[in-house]
């Protein structure tokens, strides 16, 4: 038996085109499938992000947003966070070192945390 692999990653929104449009803003991509209720983003590294509708999915969904983090790599975590405070973006942390490296965190419209980082040398 083989092993599944992550097929994609999937946030309940409250409005998938209004979360679509923060997510073309922020990802600088165009969704690859949209409908009323679901749209389909094809990441730059092969990954897939899914944006679907917390009312029409099923079976219902009733966990809050937030509780899970999606996070995206940069080679310059300042410079990026810099680019996006002129896009009046929820932050709910600036940049900060951590010790696994720099990293700040955005909130998109139904409150899922994004973060951005960049590992320090010789983590992986």
């Amino acid at each position: 038996m083989k092993t599944p692999h992550l097929g994609f990653v999937l946030l309940f929104v409250a409005n998938p085109q209004k979360s679509s449009l923060f997510y073309q803003d922020i990802l600088g991509l165009k969704p690859i499938e949209e409908s009323p209720t679901f749209v389909m983003f094809a990441l730059k590294n092969g990954g897939l992000l899914g944006l679907w509708s917390k009312y029409t999915a099923e079976p219902r969904v009733d966990a809050p947003a937030g509780a899970v983090e999606i996070c995206f790599p940069t080679e310059d975590v300042d410079t990026l966070y810099e680019a996006w405070g002129q896009k009046q973006l929820t932050i709910m942390q600036k940049p900060t070192s951590m010790d696994f490296g720099r990293t700040f965190v955005i909130l998109d419209p139904d409150g899922h945390r994004v973060r951005i980082y960049k590992l320090q040398e010789g983590q992986s």
